[in-house]
Order: C-alpha cells, then structure tokens, then sequence
C-alpha cells in the first residue's frame, strides 16, 4: 500500500465515515445518490411533481404519536389518495415526511438504513439526540435540490433509551433543526394543524387521548387546506397513526383508527 492509499483511507476531518452509511454511499458509490441538476425545473415539470402534505406529532404520558394523511398532490390534481407518510426509523423512533414525495421515501428509507448500519458498526444504538442531527444532515444534504424546488421537510419523533425522555425534532428545507416541546406539524395544512394540536395537546394525557387529538387535528387540516386529504369512509382509507412507547414503535390498525375517526365525526354531529 503507497502513502496515498494510506491517506485515502483515513477518515476526512469532520467525517464519522465508518459508521456513516449515506457518508459511505456519497463516496463508494456516488451514482446512487440523486444527481444535481443545474438550472430551473420546466414549468409542466413542477405540475407533474408529486407531493406528501400533512404529518403531525403529539407527546403523551407513555410515549409519541406520530399521524400522517394519506393524501399526495401534483399541481392542482390529487395524485393519491393512499400514500405513506409515516415510517419507522428504528425500533423507538419514527420519521414522517412532508415535501416532494420521490426524494422524501428516499430520505426516509436511507435514513433507516444508516441508523441500522451504524449500530453494526459501532455495536450500540445511536441515542435520540445523535439521530436527530443525523437526519438534519441529510436535509442539508439535500439543499441542491430544495433550491430547484424538491424541498424535503421531515418530522422526528421518538424515546431517548437511557432516559425515557419524549422528544419530537422539526427541521426546515437547509437543515436546521428544533426540538418542540409537546407537538409539531408540517406540511401544507400545519397551520390549522398546529392550532387544534395547541388546544388540545395534553403532554400528560395516555395514548389514546393523544391519538385522538392527532386524528382531530388531520380533521382540520383536511377542512382548511385542500391539499390535505380527511378519511375514506367509503374505501375505507384512515390516516397513518404510529405510537412510539416503552415497548417500541407500532402502527394502529384500520379499526383501531377508523373508531377514533367514528368517535371524531360523532361528536361534531352532536
């Protein structure tokens, strides 16, 4: 081995690279990472771009609930009635997203990954504050391309393992990221989200108090912005809900959701 080789393969200051998996992928294999495109996307291009809107967190007692909408626009045009915003990081923490829809999965796929490959390497888990600015790297990462219009805006939300602490992470489009106290929202309907989620959030309330109130603030959100899809009643397609307790990360089902739902549209008929 020359002494090139041997510089080459030490790690670059500021870079975690041996437990870094999207650092690794950026430098093994640069071809799988999406290219940046110079200039400005044509018009009938950004109509035809796919985009997640509503996804929500709430602290409770016991945990985090994190909820989605299902609903994803292209322009004016509701392009799906059924997509997932609302994903798994590990097994105490979840991602959801918001933004352009293509690169959004991909962030949140990537991310899991790196936090599985990084506790491989390293032999433990990497604690919920060292996720958090993981995945606000990522985001900045992804600037190039918010700057063209493919904004990618995630929420983090989880339980620290060595302190049982409920924590959710905002980011902006370049990366910054916050820790809110009891809940967050973003996407195109967070605003009416983020009004309902302030007057009914209960950081003390159990689960299923927490995740009526997620349910109830999707509800508003569906009503004041048009991008922002309600329940199916008919299809029978409910929001993504997801708990993150003491026992780790679980989605609740059709009908356990479809009963808050009920229990929601019961109680404004009365």
């Amino acid at each position: 081995m020359t002494s090139e080789d041997l510089l080459s393969s030490l790690p670059r200051p500021f870079d975690v690279g041996g437990s870094s998996f999207f650092s690794t992928l950026q430098r093994e294999a640069p071809q799988a990472v999406p290219p940046i495109l110079a200039g400005e996307w044509p018009q009938e291009f950004r109509s035809q771009l796919v985009e997640g809107t509503t996804v929500l967190a709430v602290v409770a007692r016991d945990g985090v609930v994190m909820a989605g909408d299902r609903r994803a626009t292209a322009g004016h045009i509701i392009s799906r009635g059924d997509m997932r915003k609302v994903f798994p990081a590990d097994d105490t923490s979840a991602i959801a997203i918001s933004g352009a829809a293509g690169p959004a999965m991909e962030l949140a796929r990537i991310f899991a990954t790196e936090l599985e490959h990084y506790e491989k390497v390293e032999g433990e888990p990497l604690s919920l504050e060292g996720r958090s600015n993981k995945l606000a790297g990522m985001v900045r990462a992804n600037l190039p391309m918010a700057m063209q219009g493919l904004v990618v805006v995630p929420l983090f939300a989880g339980i620290d393992r060595r302190t049982g602490e409920r924590r959710i992470f905002e980011y902006d489009p370049v990366g910054g990221r916050y820790r809110a106290t009891e809940s967050a929202a973003t996407g195109s309907g967070a605003l009416a989200a983020r009004a309902t989620l302030k007057r009914l959030t209960d950081p003390e309330a159990d689960l299923d108090a927490a995740v009526r109130t997620a349910v109830e603030a999707l509800f508003d959100a569906a009503e004041e912005d048009s991008a922002t899809g309600g329940p199916d009643l008919i299809r029978k397609v409910y929001p993504i809900v997801a708990v993150i307790d003491a026992e780790g990360y679980r989605e609740l089902s059709d009908d356990d959701v479809a009963a808050h739902v009920e229990g929601v549209i019961d109680a404004r008929r009365r």
